[in-house]
């Protein structure tokens, strides 16, 4: 890709939004991956719905869907978009729960910081749901996993990276009788762990 500078100082070094007027709308998706990091203990109630302030992850992607509307609203030269869609996804590791999103558009402009906003508020609200358990909680690993459509192109971690993909549990949409078992209430919500999002 050719040097385009910095695209978003103007030549007086004044700070500006990137002119994405010209461009013609085409479909761009991105996906963002973050892993809340906490006590066995904590992952082991949030799978059985234990967490007394409420679903955890329930709650945890309404958050990270209204988050991925309010990007432009939260980073100061980030276009507004009309998000297409939003897709959350929750995997429970021993002691983690990892957050993936998927965001979609057909606009003159990419949405990887719709993504990561919404991976971040996400795992915000995981803490917030668990905090009174667990303090010793730590979010960490925010990246964005994969890209596509635009002008650069499709672009995927680890092919340019060199960054392999970190060991991942079963997502909980796939494996959740085994977390918490065959009953329980939680087994009777499976609408709450849909892979289509929330």
């Amino acid at each position: 890709m050719p040097e385009r500078g910095l695209t978003h100082i103007d030549p007086l070094g004044r700070a500006r939004m990137v002119d994405v007027t010209p461009k013609e709308p085409t479909h761009r998706r991105a996906i963002a991956r973050c892993r809340v990091h906490m006590k066995p203990e904590t992952t082991a109630k949030v799978a059985s719905n234990a967490i007394t302030k409420g679903d955890v992850l329930a709650v945890s992607r309404v958050a990270g869907i209204q988050a991925a509307k309010q990007a432009a609203n939260l980073i100061p030269l980030c276009h507004p978009l009309l998000v297409g869609a939003v897709t959350i996804n929750f995997t429970i590791g021993d002691d983690y729960v990892e957050v993936e999103t998927q965001v979609e558009t057909v606009d003159r402009t990419g949405v990887e910081m719709e993504a990561l906003t919404a991976c971040s508020v996400a795992a915000l609200t995981v803490y917030d749901m668990c905090k009174s358990f667990d303090r010793g909680m730590v979010i960490g690993d925010l990246a964005l996993w994969e890209k596509t459509g635009g002008r650069s192109g499709n672009w995927r971690r680890g092919e340019t990276t060199g960054m392999a993909e970190p060991n991942r549990a079963l997502p909980v949409e796939e494996d959740i009788d085994h977390l918490v078992g065959t009953g329980g209430d939680l087994g009777e919500r499976p609408g709450d762990f849909d892979s289509t999002g929330f």
